[in-house]
């Protein structure tokens, strides 16, 4: 049985921090000294370890290259005003996690494997978190299936594991978009609303042809009529029409993202309107043709807040209005960033401090 109050730490004898450049940081190439790396056999979770990142050995007939059984999560280590190292929600990304691992026939990964695994890894990697503005150490916890054996079935080993890198801002200038109507990233009744590695690589074609045309997202839009809005890339998207904040209700086919209950959150706490609820292309154009939306951003770990400065709708685009420094998406995004770097209080406790 595992013994949770022990981790077997293996420290490198060769750190790579001196490679790390905070002045020229791209996102996901650079990655920490150690991870996290625990497996599933027997039915039960092994003694975690920490490591020296490295390769991982996987057989030819491995059951999630060939059948999809691969999950993960995203989430950020942030260095605080005083020095220290703050987690932002990391019991939601656990909890995120395990709804991810249950829709893909998965074990869930206990509490203490996942939070206390992530931080003994991060306060040994503590001096990868960078100090610059706009930077975080990212964190990727993931999980696939082990067995070496094909077979449309689940498999009986896994590998659970945690990675980090420290990162820039992901995005540098409000972003151009367009919706989707012909492609589908996901369906309701399907696994839209888990991370797992199929969404994202069925979104790939589609996104690559929209780069090709200029933008840097799409914004995606039901499987059935391709009207109503579901995620922008690999963001929650809302709109600020009449001075309400006005996003995607959650669906099976919509991610539940903890950037996103956080600026809700927030923004419920100022006093403001909020409305989670179908929202079409439609309704979209047509408030911004008329005046009405007056901002429009996409919301998620990687990006935080991403303003939107151009919207594709067929064959057309259309600007938005450029943001001032009383909008929304700038206000709730300095918010988030005072909390997460420990200069502001944090009166709904999202900091765990490493």
């Amino acid at each position: 049985m595992l013994d949770t109050l022990a981790i077997d730490i293996q420290p490198t004898t060769a750190s790579r921090l001196t490679e790390l450049d905070p002045a020229n940081m791209e996102f996901g190439k650079l990655f920490a000294d150690h991870m996290l790396s625990v497996e599933y056999t027997g039915g039960e979770w092994q003694q975690p370890r920490i490591v020296p990142y490295g390769p991982l050995s996987i057989s030819p007939a491995n059951s999630a290259i060939h059948y999809g059984q691969a999950i993960f999560e995203g989430m950020k280590a942030y260095r605080q005003a005083d020095g220290s190292v703050g987690l932002f929600r990391p019991s939601a990304n656990w909890q995120r996690l395990n709804a991810s691992a249950e829709r893909m026939a998965m074990p869930a990964i206990p509490e203490d494997i996942f939070l206390q695994g992530l931080r003994e890894l991060v306060k040994l990697d503590a001096a990868w978190v960078p100090n610059v503005p706009g930077s975080s150490l990212y964190i990727r916890p993931f999980m696939f299936a082990t067995d070496g054996a094909l077979g449309v079935r689940p498999s009986e080993t896994y590998h659970f594991g945690i990675i980090t890198c420290p990162v820039a801002a992901f995005f540098t200038k409000p972003v151009r978009v367009r919706f989707e109507q012909k492609y589908v990233r996901a369906a309701a009744g399907g696994a839209g609303y888990a991370k797992n590695a199929g969404n994202y690589g069925a979104a790939m074609l589609p996104s690559k042809l929209a780069q090709q045309e200029g933008y840097h997202q799409l914004i995606w839009t039901d499987a059935s009529e391709h009207q109503y809005v579901e995620e922008s890339g690999a963001m929650n998207v809302m709109f600020v029409i009449d001075g309400k904040i006005i996003t995607p209700a959650l669906s099976t086919s919509i991610l539940d993202g903890i950037t996103r209950r956080s600026v809700l959150e927030l923004a419920r706490g100022w006093g403001l309107t909020v409305e989670e609820r179908r929202v079409s292309s439609r309704e979209i154009m047509e408030a911004l043709t008329a005046g009405r939306l007056t901002e429009a951003f996409g919301v998620g770990t990687a990006a935080t807040i991403a303003p939107i400065a151009t919207i594709g709708y067929e064959g057309h685009d259309h600007d938005l209005p450029a943001l001032t420094d009383a909008a929304f998406a700038r206000k709730v995004g300095a918010a988030l960033d005072a909390i997460r770097t420990g200069r502001a209080a944090d009166p709904h406790s999202w900091m765990v401090a490493v």
